[in-house]
């Protein structure tokens, strides 16, 4: 049965005329699938749909989406990271959303995005801080909030006051996909594919200053904090002020993260 199915020309240069016209009259075409933008249910023989080939230097995965969220096009994902993408879009292996680290340890975690002034150059960075105390798997909660010992393990280091960008920390990622924050990738188990640490339950819009910079400059730079230390700021200055203060109370952990898509 046809579906009703949007391949973009540049998609279409992708994979081929025959693929693409088979797509089109519903070969090789699921009827139902998750959307990979707003990762909702959608059906291709009810609504418009539109094709997502995620292509990487040797690898090509393609998805499908509601067209309403997002069109039909090429994403361009670095060959490292494409299979753990892929998987942090479609949440096929992907561990809860607000899994820290894998601690197994349910939490909510926020993430603000904002521009960061360091050394006279402005620098796209991301705020995570959860909704409450994260205790270490295993334990009962009674040694305190493990949040930020959590991450240090993982290789975040400890930002007394904001004056350097901080170090790259390797096997992390940040996935960002036609213009909107998918997920925060981290190494997967015994140097697997990368996997999931921070998932969008819907993709997250940013701003348009904060998408150039994270192109140009290709890494995004990811501040933590325990609950309660940041909070909800509406303003990017407001924002900077908190970051200054949880630095100076030794409650703020950095690393930089290489950006995954566009």
């Amino acid at each position: 049965m046809p579906r009703m199915l949007d391949v973009s020309e540049d998609v279409r240069a992708e994979i081929g005329d025959a693929e693409a016209d088979r797509l089109l009259v519903g070969d090789n075409t699921p009827g139902h699938y998750d959307c990979t933008s707003c990762r909702t249910p959608g059906d291709s023989e009810q609504e418009r749909t539109s094709t997502v080939l995620f292509v990487g230097d040797e690898t090509a995965v393609l998805a499908f989406a509601h067209a309403t969220c997002i069109p039909s096009q090429v994403v361009q994902v670095a060959e490292d990271q494409l299979q753990g993408a892929v998987r942090s879009i479609t949440a096929g292996e992907a561990a809860p959303q607000g899994q820290p680290g894998g601690t197994g340890e349910q939490a909510v975690l926020g993430i603000t995005s904002g521009l960061v002034l360091i050394d006279d150059e402005l620098h796209p960075a991301l705020v995570v801080e959860p909704t409450g105390a994260i205790a270490r798997p295993g334990t009962d909660g009674s040694q305190g909030d493990e949040f930020l010992r959590l991450l240090l393990e993982q290789g975040f280091e400890p930002v007394h006051r904001l004056d350097r960008v901080p170090s790259v920390l390797h096997g992390w990622s940040i996935l960002l996909a036609v213009g909107r924050l998918h997920a925060v990738l981290q190494p997967g188990a015994d140097g697997g594919a990368p996997v999931t640490w921070w998932q969008a339950h819907a993709p997250l819009q940013v701003t348009e200053g904060w998408r150039n910079a994270a192109n140009k400059s290709r890494t995004v730079l990811l501040f933590a904090a325990p609950v309660g230390s940041i909070g909800q700021q509406p303003r990017e200055d407001l924002l900077r002020d908190a970051l200054d203060k949880a630095a100076a109370e030794g409650l703020l952990v950095a690393a930089a993260m290489p950006l995954a898509g566009t």
